[in-house]
């Protein structure tokens, strides 16, 4: 096991062993005990009461972050000429159609996010085995597949966050970053949690939330009281 450093020890210090924080606690905590020179991610990781194996026990969603995420979202928008320019006025970093799709069949997939349209899907669908090991394969469901192109991009780049529980049964998303004021990470993360909430599927049996942690890039993990968020 690697040797902690002084600064791990005293962030480690700082968390009780065996206590669940509020969230707003937890989110100026997580705050207190990043210590990475560089702005850290803050993620928030939620083990739901779900069987992902079953078809109605998928739980995925998106949620538009009231402060974003911090990151800068690299988006690729593979549409058809007329849709070219509103995909360019709304912030999309690349635009274009066959040499996009022939650069992604040669590897290139530095992109966060991939919108397009219905009417190209059959071009893009032959994509799946580079895009959906990367989870960059765009989907109705998560709003990157639309003819309103020019709103899915500036959503994207405004916050919105697409989400999915894993075989494991838990979500991962990022919810912000280490500089955020803790009023701002408590906030996002709020939702995503009602968001998840809105999300229970019927199937479902037992807890739902069977626990929730929030972190940074390398601090670890603080347990969130799940009763002290209103709403869920």
């Amino acid at each position: 096991m690697a040797r902690l450093s002084k600064n791990q020890k005293m962030a480690l210090s700082k968390i009780e062993v065996g206590k669940s924080y509020s969230l707003v606690d937890a989110a100026a905590l997580v705050k207190e005990i990043t210590t990475a020179k560089f702005d850290a991610s803050v993620d928030i990781d939620v083990r739901l009461g779900v069987d992902p194996r079953k078809a109605n026990q998928m739980v995925r969603g998106i949620a538009t972050l009231p402060h974003g995420t911090g990151k800068t979202v690299r988006v690729l928008a593979l549409v058809t000429p007329d849709k070219e320019e509103e995909a360019k006025a709304a912030g999309a970093d690349f635009v274009g159609l066959d040499e996009y799709i022939a650069k992604i069949e040669g590897g290139w997939t530095d992109v966060d996010i991939i919108i397009t349209m219905p009417s190209v899907m059959a071009k893009v669908g032959r994509l799946g085995r580079i895009l959906g090991p990367r989870n960059l394969m765009p989907n109705p469901k998560s709003g990157t597949v639309t003819t309103d192109v020019g709103k899915a991009v500036t959503d994207v780049k405004a916050g919105k966050i697409d989400f999915k529980v894993d075989k494991t049964g838990i979500i991962h998303t990022s919810i912000g970053k280490a500089s955020f004021s803790a009023d701002k990470i408590y906030e996002n993360a709020l939702e995503v949690l009602q968001t998840l909430s809105k999300l229970k599927p019927s199937a479902s049996k037992g807890t739902y939330f069977r626990s929730v942690h929030i972190s940074s890039t390398m601090s670890p993990g603080i347990k969130v009281e799940t009763k002290s968020v209103g709403g869920i």
